[in-house]
């Protein structure tokens, strides 16, 4: 040993710190072992109490929702260990019929809300039912309420402040084929004038009733809106021709006793007015059934080929995916045609009533069968379609008679190869979104946010709007930044569930059970 180091023995290092004479031994550590033994015997008791007897609750992340409280002593119902909750634990419940229906499946989601069946395929984006439906959140949350940021994940624009598209009715621009001639400054002023109304939001409202609840508007119907003013004792035809070229009485039809004509027992002669072969309707009706069934007839003879337009109020113009709209009226004329023959005691005609029933059951069942095609086309009529054995003075003197047979209906409706156009009751508007009313009334008045049409500039004067501002068929909604300018991160409510409903609608149900086989 170097000589150096003898004289350091007893101290450690150059700082000359204190060498112990005698081995140091550390404190003795039974206690802790003790303590952390017994700590993990609680711990372990706890899980196997749990488990086995609490099932779980004890550890669990929160409170179910009052939906599925009931599972909240049994974890196994939805949750598979180590694994996250899978659609097929959410299926044994909802799914009562199995998986193959696909009631609840992503692609139905939009099923339920497009009613589009080209939508029923996989989409990339799927995601399990947990991962928007998230639970314990609480015995108040709402299942459906799904946050915004799970919307956007997988759409291509942001939020509704960030991104989101203006409204396709008013992005697109195209007004609403409403086969009508209207004006609603014209009417606001009749209002104002008629019933002395003087507050604007009251005008609207004399037309446009609102729901029950509030939250939108019943359809505009004639018999509520507009019998008041129109078609009065003093409306009628024109003086029409009678006989084989011209217009059927009210004699004639009686004694033909065609299909449909039932309403002639009860229409008073009274109403008609003849002269030297001609014959005029005073007053007219609403849907007037005189009126309608000599223009089926005249339309028979312009278009022997399309007997289907025959069994329709109207024209044809619906857009395709509204089709069965024409089969349903089609199928309603002819359960019409065979009440009428229902009191005919021979038995051959109740044995064919029977058939026709049976016939139309099937029939309708079709109609009503979301998977089956319906093709609108049948029902439709044009020049082209024309019967060509008619000369054109023929034709001529046919929509000469068309018109004086429907003089005081074209003063609200368009009339076209012999039909009275179809009239929509109701704009097509927010049809991917649901929009209450009764929440923002409160706040806003129907102008503020309905101001397409200068109201407020025409009422009380003379004069009205020029047609290309004020027409039925003009969509008067707000942009969408109207809309924005409230419903912010600091104001209204502005997710994507606010206006959007993804969640399936449960009255579509069995229409599913039935079709998605």
């Amino acid at each position: 040993m170097a000589e150096s180091d003898k004289k350091r023995k007893g101290f450690f290092g150059d700082v000359r710190l204190p060498v112990s004479k005698e081995y140091v031994y550390p404190a003795k550590q039974t206690f802790l072992f003790w303590v952390g033994g017994i700590g993990v015997l609680f711990l372990a008791a706890f899980f196997l109490i749990d488990v086995t007897i609490k099932e779980g609750v004890l550890v669990s992340n929160g409170p179910l929702s009052s939906a599925h409280a009931s599972f909240g002593a049994n974890c196994a119902t939805c949750h598979t260990p180590l694994e996250n909750v899978s659609n097929d634990k959410c299926m044994v419940c909802h799914e009562k019929f199995g998986g193959d229906q696909g009631i609840y499946s992503f692609a139905t989601h939009y099923l339920y809300r497009s009613t589009d069946f080209t939508r029923l395929t996989p989409s990339t984006n799927e995601v399990s039912c947990a991962t928007c439906h998230s639970e314990h959140e609480g015995r108040e949350a709402v299942l459906d309420a799904v946050p915004s940021a799970m919307c956007i994940s997988c759409h291509e624009y942001g939020s509704f402040n960030d991104q989101h598209p203006e409204f396709e009715a008013i992005g697109s621009g195209v007004p609403d084929p409403a086969n009508i001639t209207f004006s609603h400054t014209r009417h606001v002023n009749e209002i104002i004038s008629k019933v002395g109304e003087t507050d604007l939001e009251k005008t609207c409202l004399y037309c446009h009733q609102s729901d029950p609840v509030g939250a939108g508007f019943e359809p505009i119907s004639f018999d509520v809106s507009c019998a008041s003013c129109h078609l009065t004792a003093s409306s009628s035809t024109d003086w029409l021709p009678t006989g084989g070229n011209g217009v059927q009485t009210l004699a004639t039809l009686r004694a033909q006793r065609g299909p449909g004509t039932g309403w002639v027992d009860y229409m008073s002669p009274g109403d008609f007015q003849e002269r030297s072969g001609r014959v005029r309707k005073r007053p007219v009706y609403h849907r007037d059934p005189w009126i309608l069934e000599n223009l089926k007839r005249l339309q028979g003879i312009m278009y022997p080929d399309n007997e289907l337009a025959s069994l329709l109020r109207a024209s044809a113009d619906v857009a395709p995916e509204d089709a069965d709209i024409l089969y349903e009226e089609a199928l309603a004329t002819l359960t019409a045609y065979a009440d009428e023959l229902r009191g005919i005691p021979d038995r051959s005609v109740q044995r064919s009533l029977s058939e026709i029933d049976d016939l139309m059951a099937e029939i309708k069942k079709r109609i009503r069968d979301p998977l089956s095609p319906l093709d609108e086309t049948k029902f439709l009529l044009g020049s082209a379609s024309v019967d060509p054995d008619i000369d054109e003075v023929t034709l001529s003197q046919y929509k000469e008679l068309i018109d004086g047979l429907t003089l005081t209906c074209q003063k609200c409706h368009s009339v076209d190869n012999a039909s009275i156009g179809r009239v929509s009751k109701d704009q097509s508007t927010f049809v991917r979104a649901e929009f209450n009313h009764r929440s923002h009334i409160i706040q806003s008045g129907c102008l503020d946010c309905h101001s397409k049409i200068p109201i407020r500039e025409f009422a009380a004067r003379d004069s009205v709007a020029a047609v290309k501002i004020d027409h039925a068929g003009i969509q008067n909604l707000p942009s969408i930044q109207l809309c924005q300018s409230c419903h912010t991160p600091k104001k209204a409510a502005n997710t994507c569930i606010t206006c959007h409903q993804f969640h399936p609608d449960k009255s579509q149900h069995s229409n599913l059970l039935r079709y998605l086989n």
